[in-house]
């Protein structure tokens, strides 16, 4: 929790929130610091910059694999990438994996000293300018920003590790590190008090602000947080706190009683969403187009999205071997391909419409949106790279298989697949001559409508059944203003996709299964399969073994679909104490013994 000494770097960063490795100790400011800041709201605008950058993402942060490789959505193309530690068991107290550990208290630690030290300023020397009333109300919206922020940091950490060391102002290096567990109940306390102290004082919505109150203009001030975000971020962390890991040795009533909260406070989050104009996009990959952020149909989804510099450092870790400098990266599996129902709505298993030898067709339309199979163009400058292979070659010996003659078969899909999702399939990752290289911006999805419909859906799916409800996928209560049942709202990113909703009266078992697959499919590569198999303590077992995709050619050169091939990782048992991540060794010792293992570390 101890950051290093670079005051004038942050206080010059630019509001735009790109990648920054500026670091200080907040220990050692002097008055100075303090003046110096107090000298223009660009400076105080860049630490701001500072907190939002310290926001998680996931394009790869283990050398280019996603947590998502460390599921059963996709297996990692490079053998021996350190997320392999998740399902081989070789992480540890003395390998924890603290990426989220380091980043989310460096953020506390900014959120603190800006709210201890950097609020409250009033700029006189500023207050005859014609931008003054504009800057001053964006810099008292600063506070509530970093309020949201300090929280949405403690959510990731009680999402991790549950019990974690709290702080609200910032302290001396023994002092900190001495810092006891508090409880993950108290932990979520505090998140939903913060939410709902700040939902009515931060900015409602920037764009507003800025047709008001010009600043920076529209662009510059949308990657902020405004009420959305804090009633996002309330209604995520309760669906958390509802969830059994954190729930076990509660009482019945008091777990009926959390799941009655999520479902309120994503009811809250919804209803001020729609009036406000949001809803779901017309498909779901607009989400991801590089104009994402004025792109009418993505910003009318996205709640919030990180933002992260223009690169095109996604796409080379993901397109596939074979194509220019593409890496392989993180391949789809065929579990994940064969969770995507045909179009009538039934599993692979039960439709009429399923051909084994045409697998692709006929499918949920996301399914094209999410995975690069064999025989697709991708990316769109496949072609023109190599006429040779037009089109995808995954097939045993195929040019873009491990067997084939890629010059990059030894990272090649190691399960028949590649991913779309996320990627810009338009990139060009090396100049070459007639092309230039590009680059285009991205965002991760911090939070979006499509989520939230699935929270909601599953909240009060949840309370109903803990309420002893036989179908609780079509309870209402109108005195508790829960009026949209839980099929209404998990259907909704299905008929978005043009997928039939689901049908009434399904029994419990059957709604809550048929709910998993729709998060799943719907959420794919965003972050969520990691964490909600934890938070539900079940289906575990599914990321130890999963299976790759069996193509062939025969005699005459046909595409053959053969049964799935297995892959086993580690020694294919998932161990209960993965649910929550171990705290460092360091950590404890340096903590004096105030930090305690989690179970079974």
């Amino acid at each position: 929790m101890k950051l290093n000494k670079n005051i004038l770097g942050i206080a010059l960063a630019s509001l735009a929130l790109a990648s920054c490795n500026d670091k200080m100790d907040y220990n050692e400011y002097t008055a100075y610091d303090h003046d110096y800041m107090a000298r223009s709201f660009g400076y105080v605008g860049g630490f701001m910059s500072k907190i939002y950058n310290d926001i998680d993402t996931d394009w790869g942060n283990l050398s280019g694999a996603m947590l998502a490789s460390a599921t059963d959505e996709a297996v990692y193309s490079h053998d021996g990438n350190s997320v392999e530690d998740f399902c081989n068991g070789n992480w540890s107290a003395a390998n924890p994996h603290q990426t989220i550990w380091t980043s989310a208290y460096e953020g506390i630690t900014y959120c603190n000293e800006m709210l201890d030290n950097w609020s409250g300023m009033t700029f006189e020397q500023f207050k005859y300018n014609k931008d003054y009333e504009g800057n001053i109300k964006l810099y008292n919206n600063y506070q509530y920003e970093a309020r949201w922020a300090r929280a949405y940091f403690y959510f990731t950490l009680v999402r991790q590790y549950g019990d974690v060391p709290f702080k609200k102002t910032n302290t001396t290096g023994d002092v900190e590190t001495a810092l006891p567990c508090t409880s993950a109940d108290e932990i979520f306390n505090f998140i939903n008090s913060e939410c709902d102290d700040i939902k009515n004082e931060i900015v409602e919505n920037y764009v507003e602000l800025n047709k008001t109150d010009p600043i920076d203009g529209v662009k510059s001030q949308t990657g902020r947080a405004d009420k959305c975000a804090v009633l996002a971020l309330k209604a995520q962390a309760a669906l958390y706190h509802a969830s059994p890991l954190f729930t076990q040795g509660k009482t019945d009533t008091e777990k009926a009683e959390l799941w009655k909260n999520a479902a309120l406070a994503n009811k809250e989050l919804i209803e001020y969403s729609e009036k406000a104009g949001k809803g779901l996009a017309a498909s779901l990959d607009t989400l991801w187009v590089p104009g994402y952020i004025t792109d009418s149909e993505a910003t009318k989804e996205i709640i919030f999205a990180r933002r992260t510099a223009v690169a095109n450092t996604l796409e080379s870790y993901n397109f596939p071997a074979g194509y220019s400098t593409g890496q392989g990266g993180n391949c789809p599996t065929q579990d994940l391909v064969d969770a995507f129902e045909c179009t009538d709505g039934l599993s692979i298993a039960e439709s009429p419409l399923y051909d084994p030898q045409k697998p692709y067709a006929n499918r949920d339309p996301r399914l094209a949106m999410t995975v690069a199979c064999n025989g697709d163009l991708w990316p769109a400058d496949l072609e023109a790279y190599n006429s040779s292979y037009p089109t995808l070659q995954t097939y045993a010996g195929g040019w873009h298989s491990r067997t084939g003659g890629s010059a990059g078969k030894s990272y090649a899909t190691p399960t028949g697949y590649y991913l779309k999702k996320l990627c810009n399939g338009n990139q060009i990752l090396k100049a070459r001559s007639g092309k230039s290289a590009t680059t285009s911006s991205h965002g991760w999805l911090t939070f979006r409508m499509g989520a939230m419909y699935l929270n909601y859906a599953e909240a009060v799916f949840q309370y109903f059944k803990a309420t002893g409800v036989t179908n609780a996928a079509d309870a209402t209560d109108s005195k508790l203003g829960l009026t949209l049942s839980a099929r209404a709202l998990a259907s909704k990113t299905r008929t978005r996709s043009k997928m039939p909703a689901f049908k009434t009266g399904m029994s419990n078992d059957a709604f809550w299964a048929a709910y998993k697959n729709e998060r799943r499919v719907e959420l794919a590569f965003e972050g969520h399969r990691f964490y909600d198999v934890r938070r539900w303590m079940e289906d575990g077992d599914k990321f130890m073994t999963v299976h790759a995709a069996n193509i062939t050619l025969d005699e005459e050169g046909n595409v053959v679909f053969g049964t799935p091939t297995t892959i086993v990782r580690g020694d294919g048992k998932w161990q209960n104490k993965w649910n929550l991540f171990p705290f460092s060794q360091t950590d404890i010792l340096k903590s004096g013994g105030a930090i305690k293992q989690n179970p079974g570390w």
